[in-house]
């Protein structure tokens, strides 16, 4: 077990990238967040917490071999890229693969990378994904992947596009109200990014499947609901609202109805990790504050 070996966190003042990079500085290992603003708020935040703050852009190549000199490990979000016609799958692979490319350049001897859950037919969760997963594996000696599932924050999130987020009182998503949709919290994929570069010989070359819970998106609301005190009920979206939404969305939506579904295996990383959260403990935890607040900003005037 080593700790303190230069860790460098993309994506770190997103969800992800911002819990492994507290995560990693609560342990005491050094962390140089990877940021395209210096100046921005949350990275602000990340300076204050410990980390050191470096520029740099995963669509401008040539900023990142700098950023990454010196590192042993890299925490690897290549971003997904939107174009005019939806999804720019070439974008977000070439993303990571110039990210790949530095770090192979500098000497990184670890990446963990963090991708989409898997389903039947689609084993990295995404072609792009996947091809960004083999990429690494081919460059970088020691690869671990963590594909997680919905993240419990979700909840918290922009309900600008018609999906997600609470609106009105009113959760919307693909999934069937009444069977199971696994999800987890942010702070443990976190978690599992730490154990792999806490122990890099132990999960170089895995791939992990990552949940904490799975209940049913009635049971989620309810639990919202009996927590916030806010009346939240679920409705499942229609295949035309999903088509109207996006090309993408319907088609997860249409795999999903065909049976197509995450299939993380919650008590087997329970073992690995026993403070696995469930939807229970991150509403406890921070989520019934967040979604309160978040409630509040969200409400419409009058009621």
């Amino acid at each position: 077990m080593t700790t303190d070996r230069l860790v460098v966190v993309t994506g770190a003042t997103g969800r992800q990238g911002g819990a492994t990079a507290r995560r990693l500085l609560a342990a005491g290992r050094p962390v140089r967040a990877l940021v395209r603003d210096t100046t921005a708020p949350a990275a602000k935040a990340l300076e204050a917490a410990g980390a050191q703050l470096v520029r740099g852009d995963l669509d401008d190549p040539s900023s990142l071999p700098t950023a990454l000199e010196g590192a042993a490990a890299l925490f690897a979000v290549p971003p997904v890229a939107l174009g005019s016609a939806g999804l720019d799958t070439e974008r977000e692979f070439a993303r990571g693969r110039a990210l790949t490319d530095a770090a192979a350049v500098v000497g990184v001897e670890q990446v963990v990378f963090t991708g989409v859950a898997s389903t039947p037919g689609r084993p990295g969760g995404s072609e792009v994904k996947k091809r960004v997963e083999d990429y690494l594996r081919e460059r970088i000696r020691s690869v671990t992947v963590l594909r997680p599932v919905r993240f419990m924050s979700n909840y918290l999130g922009s309900t600008a596009i018609g999906l997600d987020g609470i609106t009105d009182g009113v959760h919307r998503h693909i999934f069937p109200p009444d069977e199971p949709a696994q999800i987890i919290a942010v702070e443990d994929i976190a978690e599992f990014a730490a154990l792999a570069f806490d122990q890099p010989d132990r999960y170089a070359g895995r791939s992990l499947e990552l949940a904490g819970d799975a209940p049913t998106p009635a049971e989620a609301v309810a639990a919202i609901s009996e927590a916030t005190g806010v009346a939240i009920r679920y409705e499942q979206i229609t295949p035309a609202e999903a088509t109207a939404l996006n090309p993408e969305i319907a088609q997860a939506r249409e795999r999903w109805a065909a049976g197509s579904r995450w299939h993380a295996d919650i008590e087997a990383l329970r073992v690995i990790h026993p403070q696995l959260r469930t939807l229970a403990d991150w509403l406890a935890e921070s989520g019934t504050a967040l979604l309160r607040k978040r409630l509040l900003e969200t409400a419409s005037p009058g009621l």
